[in-house]
């Protein structure tokens, strides 16, 4: 009998941050818009992104996407001067911001951002995660319960 292909979870995934959800406790997750600028639309759909050591910023009553690096195309145009490492705007609705807002600041929550994907109508949205950063003994619990995982997993198979 021949295995069935493994299903991609979303077909439609720019990047995705694994090393957040290492580092942090994610409590809730957001789905936001960013304001991008044509020449960063086109690196993204050929793939030229890294989200991994970014973060989400408050700033005057707005969210601000900084340290993601979407590295310009060799085609970019020459009169445009492309800044790989921008603060991009989040957009997201008032009232989810100024929650958010106050998660970070009473709570000592931190955004972090998930995943980039592409969504109707060719749309670029952002997953933000409302994180906590997790201890070192969290992180090692959380290696020894993913290896336990991985060696149920080919106990089960060899059977």
């Amino acid at each position: 009998m021949a295995k069935k292909p493994k299903k991609k979870q979303n077909d439609n995934t720019i990047a995705r941050n694994r090393k957040a959800r290492f580092d942090f406790a994610i409590e809730d997750t957001f789905e936001a818009g960013l304001a991008l600028e044509g020449w960063e639309v086109k690196s993204l759909r050929a793939g030229k992104v890294q989200i991994d050591d970014s973060y989400i910023f408050a700033r005057n009553g707005e969210l601000e996407w900084i340290g993601g690096t979407i590295t310009p195309l060799i085609t970019t145009s020459s009169h445009i001067t492309a800044n790989p490492t921008r603060a991009r705007k989040i957009l997201m609705h008032r009232q989810e911001i100024d929650r958010l807002i106050g998660q970070i600041d009473r709570k000592g929550y931190t955004l972090v951002p998930l995943a980039l994907y592409w969504k109707k109508n060719g749309r670029v949205k952002l997953d933000i995660g409302l994180a906590k950063g997790k201890k070192a003994h969290d992180k090692r619990a959380a290696i020894k319960e993913r290896d336990w995982q991985r060696e149920k997993a080919r106990s089960l198979k060899i059977r």
